[in-house]
This record gives C-alpha cells, sequence and structure tokens, in this order.
C-alpha cells in the first residue's frame, strides 16, 4: 500500500465515523411538507408615512412574533425574506384561519372622543370641523394615521351612529391587555388595559375631557376603535370630576364578548400595532399524513433504487463495481450526516434530490473505470495499478467539468428558487460534494488496495476493468460512420423541437397555482366520491368556478381563484355532506401579485442558467463547443416542457426544480464527450474532426449508458412509489435523461461541427504540452505515475 493510498484510507474512515455519530446522535430537522403544518409569507407594504423597508419589517416581524407566541403554536419560526416579506412557519397548525387572522391584522387600536350623533354616512371619513379642542400635546398616534386625520363617523356597539374626534392615543400606548371573566360586575368577559406612562397621562387627559358633559351626553363618552370598528364606547363614571380624569392609567374594555373573543382581542391589543400593515401572499398547508408518506415513499426508493443501481454496477465492473457500491452506501451516509450536522431544512424536494443524488453519485467511478478499461485494452501488459491510476488522472478533468456544471445548477435553485425549491439546491449541492468524496477518495482507496492483489491482477475477469466491456466491443466492431452527415442528426432534432413547440402552442402549458396565483386545496373523504358529484356539491355551495380533479388514492383535488380562509371551511363543508368526514391533505394559496413574481423569476433563472453556463463552457472549451453544448440543452428544455404539455401535467416550482436538474445532466453529458474530443483532436491533429467526434461518442457512450442507468433506476422508482408529489419530478427528469443523453451526441456534436467548418481557430494543444514546454519534460509529464524511469 502506497503513503497515498494509506492517507486516503484514514480519511475515508475518519470521515465515515463522524458521519456514523452524527447520524445516531442528531435528528434531521424537516420542513413543514414533510412534517405537516402551516407555512404563510407575508408582504409588508408602504403607508402614506412609513415604508416598508428592512427595518420597518424586521420591527414587524417581532410583533408579529409576539402574536405567535401568544398562541401557543410549538417552535415556530420567523425569518425575514429579502427586503419586505416575512415568512412564518407554524408546525402541525392544520386549520391556519385564526393565525391568519391575528398574524394579518393590523391591529390599528386607537382612542377617540365622542363628539356626539353621526351624521348617517357610516364608517365613511368627514372633513375636520373648523373649531375642536386641542390635541394632548404627548399624543402618541397610530403609526400609520395621518399627522393630520380626518374625523370618522362609526356605528357603536349598538348600531348608532358616532362622531369621533381624532385619535388621542394608540395601541402602542398600551402595556398590557389581559381577558378576565367578571362574574360579580355581571359584565361577563372583559379586556383589561394597562397604559404605559406618557400614554396614561394621555388617557387621563381624554377621560377628563369627557367628564365636563353631563351623565347621558354622547360627549362623555370615550370610543376605543380596532381597525375603524367601534368595540367599546363606555360612558365616564359620574365619579370623575372635569379635567380630573380616571388617575389609575389603566381600563376595562367591555362588550359582549364570548371567551374567545376576548382572548383573541387582548391578544391583538397585547402584540401592538404592526409598524406596517402585512398582506398574505402565499400560504401552504400539509397534513401530517401527506408527510410522513412522502418519507415511506422515497426511503423506499431510495433502497430500491440503490439496490437496483448497485447491482447494475457489480454487474458491469465485477469486483471494482462492487467496491463502487460501497463507496456508494458511504456516500449515502456522509450526505445524510452532512445535512444533519449543517441543519439543513429536508423539503419535499430536497429529499427527492438526496435521492435522485445517489443514482447520479456512481457518475465519477464510472468515468474512471471506462477509463481504466481503455488503458488495460491499449496497453495489455501494463499493471492494474498503473491502469487505475492513470484512469484517476485522466478522468479528472471530466469529473471535475460535470461536476462543476452540476453545482452551478443547484446554486442557481438555492439563489433563483423559492421555498421548498431552495432545499432541492442544497441537498443537490451537499450531494454533488459527497459524491466527489465518495469517488475520489473512498472508492479510489478501496480501488487501490484491490488492485494490490496479486488474484485481483491476474484474473482480469474478476477486476472488470482488465477486459473491455461489452458495449465498448460491439461499438468498436461494428463501427457506425455516425457523423458522416451530420446534419440529418440536426434535421431530427429539430423535428423533435417543432413537435414539442406544437405541444405548447396547441395544448398550452398547464401553469400550477404557484405561477398563477389562486388556490389548490386536496381532500381525503371517508366515503368514495367521483368528480361529477363533488363539482356539484361544490358549485351548490357557491363555487362554481372551482376546477375538481382527482389525486393520489381518490383524493379530490379543488384548484380555484381568489378563496380566503372561511371560503376553504366552507368548501369543505360541502364536501362532506357528500364523502364524510374530510380532512384537508395539502392546502396552497399563492396571491396573484407573487405568482407574477413566481413566474418572472422561473423565467429568468432559466435565462440565467443558459447564460452562466455558456460562460462556464467558453471558458473550460472552445467557444464552438459551448455554443453547441448550450444549444443542446435549450433543445432538452424544450422537449420536456413540450413533453408536459402534450401531457396535460402541472408545471410548477417543482417542476423547475427537475427542469434546471435536466440543465445540468445535458451540459454533464455534452461536456464528457467535449472532453474527449479536445483530448483525441490535440493528440490527432491532423485527423479530420468528424473522424475524431465519431471516435470519441463511441468511446464515451459506455460511460453515458451505464451512467444514465443508474439515474434511472432511481427515477423509475421514484416514479412508481413517490405518489403525486413525486410522480411529476421524476416523469421531469426521466424524460430529462433521455432527450439529454440523445442531445450530447445528436445534436451538440454535429452542431459544434457545423460551426467548427467556419471557425479559424487552430485545434487544441496537444495534451501534456502546453507552449514553450521542452519534449523531456512533456515525456515526463506523460509517464506512467508508477514508472520510475529507469531502463535497461
Amino acid at each position: 500500500m502506497t503513503r497515498a493510498t494509506a492517507v486516503r484510507a484514514v480519511l475515508a474512515v475518519a470521515v465515515l465515523l463522524a458521519s456514523v455519530f452524527i447520524t445516531l446522535t442528531m435528528s434531521p430537522r424537516l420542513g413543514l411538507d414533510l412534517q405537516g403544518g402551516t407555512r404563510i409569507v407575508l408582504q409588508a407594504r408602504d403607508t402614506a408615512t412609513v415604508e416598508a423597508d428592512r427595518e420597518t419589517t424586521d420591527r414587524t416581524l417581532e410583533v408579529l412574533r409576539q402574536r405567535i407566541d401568544s398562541l401557543g403554536v410549538s417552535e415556530p419560526t420567523l425569518t425575514r425574506s429579502g427586503e419586505d416579506r416575512i415568512i412564518v412557519e407554524l408546525p402541525d397548525v392544520q386549520d391556519p384561519r385564526q393565525a391568519a387572522e391575528v398574524i394579518g391584522r393590523t391591529a390599528q387600536l386607537t382612542f377617540h372622543a365622542v363628539e356626539g350623533e353621526g351624521t348617517d354616512q357610516p364608517e365613511e371619513k368627514t372633513p375636520a370641523p373648523e373649531s375642536t379642542a386641542d390635541p394632548a400635546p404627548d399624543t402618541d398616534p397610530a403609526p400609520d394615521t395621518d399627522p393630520a386625520p380626518d374625523r370618522l363617523t362609526l356605528p357603536d356597539e349598538q348600531g348608532r351612529l358616532l362622531a369621533l374626534g381624532e385619535p388621542r392615543l394608540s395601541g402602542a400606548g398600551v402595556e398590557d391587555a389581559t381577558a378576565a371573566f367578571d362574574p360579580q360586575g355581571g359584565a361577563g368577559w372583559t379586556v383589561s388595559l394597562e397604559f404605559r406612562k406618557g400614554a396614561g397621562q394621555d388617557w387621563k387627559k381624554l377621560t377628563g375631557e369627557a367628564a365636563c358633559h353631563p351623565a347621558g351626553d354622547d360627549r362623555r363618552r370615550v370610543a376605543i376603535v380596532l381597525d375603524e370598528k367601534v368595540i367599546s364606547s363606555p360612558q365616564v363614571d359620574p365619579s370623575v370630576g372635569c379635567r380630573a380624569g380616571l388617575p389609575s392609567g389603566a381600563t376595562q374594555i367591555t362588550g359582549s364578548f364570548s371567551a374567545d373573543e376576548a382572548r383573541d382581542l387582548a391578544l391583538l391589543i397585547k402584540g401592538g400595532a404592526l409598524p406596517v400593515p402585512v398582506e398574505i401572499v402565499e400560504q401552504r398547508t400539509v397534513g401530517p399524513t401527506l408527510g410522513a408518506a412522502a418519507i415511506d415513499a422515497s426511503a423506499q426508493a431510495a433502497l430500491i433504487g440503490a439496490a437496483a443501481t448497485a447491482l447494475f454496477i457489480t454487474v458491469v465492473y465485477r469486483l471494482f463495481g462492487a467496491l463502487a457500491a460501497v463507496a456508494l452506501g458511504a456516500y449515502g451516509l456522509i450526505s445524510y450526516a452532512a445535512l444533519v450536522a449543517l441543519g439543513v431544512t429536508l423539503t419535499l424536494p430536497g429529499l427527492a434530490g438526496f435521492v435522485l443524488a445517489i443514482g447520479m453519485a456512481v457518475d465519477a467511478n464510472v468515468l474512471v473505470f471506462e477509463r481504466a478499461r481503455e488503458e488495460c485494452a491499449d496497453r495489455p501488459t501494463r499493471s492494474l495499478r498503473s491502469a487505475l491510476t492513470t484512469g484517476f488522472r485522466k478522468a479528472w478533468s471530466a469529473v471535475a467539468d460535470s461536476n462543476a456544471t452540476t453545482l452551478i445548477a443547484a446554486g442557481l435553485l438555492f439563489f433563483l428558487g423559492s421555498g421548498p425549491v431552495k432545499g432541492f439546491g442544497v441537498t443537490l449541492a451537499i450531494g454533488v460534494v459527497a459524491s466527489m468524496f465518495s469517488a475520489l477518495v473512498i472508492a479510489r482507496a478501496l480501488t487501490e488496495i484491490a488492485a494490490n492483489s496479486r488474484f485481483v491482477s491476474d484474473y482480469r475477469g474478476v477486476n472488470g476493468i482488465g477486459r473491455p466491456g461489452a458495449v465498448r466491443t460491439w461499438l468498436v466492431r461494428k463501427d457506425p460512420k455516425l457523423f458522416r452527415r451530420s446534419a440529418r442528426w440536426l434535421v431530427v432534432s429539430a423535428a423533435l423541437v417543432v413537435v414539442a413547440v406544437a405541444g405548447i402552442v396547441v395544448r398550452g402549458v398547464d401553469l400550477g397555482v404557484e405561477f398563477t396565483g389562486g388556490r389548490l386545496v386536496e381532500y381525503s373523504t371517508s366515503r368514495p366520491v367521483d368528480v361529477e358529484t363533488a363539482r356539484d356539491s361544490i358549485a351548490a355551495a357557491g363555487f362554481g368556478d372551482a376546477e375538481v380533479t382527482t389525486s393520489g388514492d381518490g383524493d379530490l383535488s379543488v384548484r380555484t381563484g381568489k378563496l380566503d380562509n372561511d371560503g376553504e371551511h366552507a368548501l369543505r363543508a360541502a364536501l362532506a355532506e357528500e364523502g364524510g368526514e374530510t380532512t384537508k391533505v395539502r392546502d396552497e394559496l399563492i396571491g396573484p401579485s407573487l405568482g407574477d413574481e413566481l413566474r418572472r423569476n422561473a423565467l429568468i433563472a432559466l435565462g440565467v442558467a443558459v447564460a452562466v453556463q455558456l460562460a462556464y463552457l467558453a471558458v473550460r472549451f472552445r467557444w464552438t463547443f459551448a455554443v453547441a453544448s448550450v444549444v443542446a440543452m435549450v433543445h432538452d428544455v424544450i422537449l420536456v416542457v413540450g413533453a408536459f404539455a402534450w401531457l396535460g401535467r402541472p408545471v410548477d416550482g417543482i417542476f423547475l426544480a427537475a427542469l434546471l436538474t435536466v440543465i445540468g445532466y445535458s451540459v454533464n453529458d455534452s461536456v464528457v464527450v467535449f472532453d474527449r474530443v479536445r483530448e483525441l483532436w490535440g493528440a490527432n491533429r491532423r485527423t479530420p474532426l468528424d473522424t475524431i467526434a465519431r471516435r470519441a461518442v463511441l468511446q464515451t457512450v459506455p460511460r453515458t449508458v451505464n451512467t444514465g442507468m443508474g439515474a434511472l433506476f432511481i427515477l423509475a422508482a421514484l416514479a412508481v412509489l413517490g405518489g403525486d408529489s413525486l410522480a411529476d419530478f421524476a416523469l421531469a427528469l426521466l424524460i430529462g435523461i433521455v432527450v439529454g443523453t440523445w442531445s450530447s451526441v445528436f445534436t451538440a456534436v454535429p452542431g459544434a461541427l457545423a460551426l467548427e467548418r467556419s471557425a479559424k481557430a487552430p485545434p487544441p494543444p496537444v495534451p501534456g504540452k502546453g507552449k514553450g514546454t521542452p519534449r523531456g519534460k512533456a515525456r515526463a509529464a506523460r509517464r506512467d505515475p508508477l514508472d520510475n524511469g529507469a531502463r535497461v
């Protein structure tokens, strides 16, 4: 065993032991789409006097945190997103009506003097009279009240109109609010208020001015207004003298409150007035059964897909394939431990990304093993260890470039995605890094140790790389002239694009509620209900524009336009009349402004993906190769979108994640082919490029097929076992991998050949020979790593 192998082995053991420790002692952090609960996205809005910037949004968040804490929700999470958005996550909350009402209300509590009986224009603002009493100098106005507010005319508790003066103090001056039952006084449920020091003086002055009017006069009343609704307008007690006021700095709000109404009112007042109003632009609720089912399905898909992948690479590469399968298991352990240790929130798309990465993790091993097979075929007398070492060295550039393009796709998912899609980007990035470690450290250490065995070296049919594979042998024997007329492949690709575009134009793209706005709710009923019956029941309840479809195992999916939480409750009640006990499985509400933004961001993400991949490939390869790869990538995107249009499948955020993954996979395949073209062309500068391209494709086809099979096993398992939540994701990737494999050979390569005919750039330099490199040093650079240079 060499020193390098020993270092890799020790490093692998250390990382694996740390991963085992983390796995056994720490639990994963599950997103709401896996553990169940409600996620609400709030948009802060500007007012006439306050701008919804970072500072005011942070203050709004703190006020909301007090309100949420008072709801008694277990481990709520509130975070600011961008400059003016707040994300609220409420685990285990299945009915978000109360939470949404408490969170979304601005709670503008104000105290007014009553100026007399109002006119017959309820709830309309009237011009201020010319002569009014001077306001208190220390008045604490509501945050979003104009400096010179108009008077209000509002109905009192009995519906009689009152003319109200300007606000004299606001809810911001209230220090505490508690709900209590008063059995002795007969007031029922009341809300007791305690004022802060300055506001207490304002309260004393307000009640003192009201006490100057005779008992029974409307002007002796003080109106307490919550969001322009009079919730109480008590008379000042006759015992209070004029200008004396209530000295205690406290008061009670009385009214016909129920216990829940009193508690909610106290909660809103104690939470304080929001610095700026907020609007719910997104609301998602996931039942606990859906998350548990997704976890179980993903675990089954991972086990079945990983077992099929491990069996496949063992059959193809025998002993070394079995060792790669061991490294694949180590990859799963390391990537899971990394997710847990970093505190990454595991979402449903992220879970799918973790499962998918298992199938893609064999890519580096396949590249190395195919390179080693070529070395053994070219020089049959060389040692197995030497061929393996050369395979790792020559495969490095393709491994690095292909993983770099996948990391670019993961970065775009994280920075341009929204909600759970960000989790997919994080999981994919961690998977790429973990797969590199498992292939280049763990698998290399295992295979190098095995290669030192005389038995493994002597019996080349056992090790799996001593002899060329069946696919390579068949291709060498047939030697098909793939690019004799390369333009015909471009015509075929163009025809496929036309068919896809026709589907987009004729059938249209079924944009999900995430991109259009609206509400999508999925229900499970105790009794079977067909779509027509459900549609009739919902229409009879006043929801005639709702779209009803089936989903999952007999569940009903209802999609509507604007629908608030009370409307959703009524809709569920209508379904319950036909289906018995009706349980909400999933609920997504997207505001129209957010839908437009997400749709715009999706297009930006695709455009940025194309531009970034083009820039990277132009730096790493010739511009002709870069343009051809990007054309093939766009070809793949159009075909996947067109396939979904023809199939009538929805296009949503998870589909966008799959599409960006397809982009990374497509470029990955093209990179491997062009990396080989660059190498062969540099070593054979006088050979026609179409011949070089044919050789490169034939040499890389085994890698493309074997890597694709690993991903297909995983995706097939996800499509069958993943349910509706992951079926469309898996379907998009299945289509993308098939068309990506096609386009990397029959679109990218013919495109590069066509561009090179008009290009004037010389062929790439000979591998190992840079500018000004002495011939002797070039030979030394190409020397076998195990060759000490001695000759006899």
